[in-house]
């Protein structure tokens, strides 16, 4: 079984900071975004949630039990793309991380993140550890793919 590297949010931005500044700026923009876990049969399951960055770190929240909260447990692999925004013209350019999510079941860190969110527990907090991050935009009628892996710096792909 092949093990995959990861990085937490802090450990992306100590690494790249300039990239996270804008994908943190890219997910700040819109409240919403979308959610890819895997159901039980392998099948992808796309939710719409909020992400925060509590505490200066990525994490998502979701209600006691839900699909999405269960898929993680048992498949912690997701991808979570940032809102495009309306229109065609991608805003701000389309911005995804992907990675494993880990869920916070410490009752301690749970209420630090609860307090920081001021939302009343209970709910799911998921860390998410990094294995990619990619930032699409159109610059100059050129098509700009950013791509950041652990270990690795970003790497930018143009196409015209």
């Amino acid at each position: 079984m092949t093990t995959t590297t990861t990085m937490t949010w802090p450990e992306f931005q100590q690494a790249e900071p300039e990239f996270a500044a804008t994908v943190r700026e890219r997910f700040g923009k819109y409240t919403h975004h979308v959610l890819a876990t895997l159901r039980k049969d392998g099948s992808p399951r796309l939710s719409g949630l909020e992400a925060k960055f509590p505490l200066d770190e990525l994490v998502l929240t979701m209600m006691p039990d839900s699909r999405k909260a269960l898929d993680l447990r048992r498949d912690p692999r997701f991808s979570l793309l940032a809102n495009p925004g309306e229109g065609t013209a991608m805003g701000g350019g389309d911005v995804r991380v992907s990675g494993r999510a880990v869920e916070v079941t410490d009752r301690a860190t749970q209420e630090r993140f609860a307090e920081a969110l001021g939302a009343p527990l209970p709910f799911h907090v998921y860390r998410l550890d990094l294995t990619e991050v990619v930032r699409t935009t159109v610059e100059d009628d050129e098509l700009v793919v950013r791509t950041w892996r652990p270990g690795r710096p970003v790497r930018t792909l143009r196409r015209t």
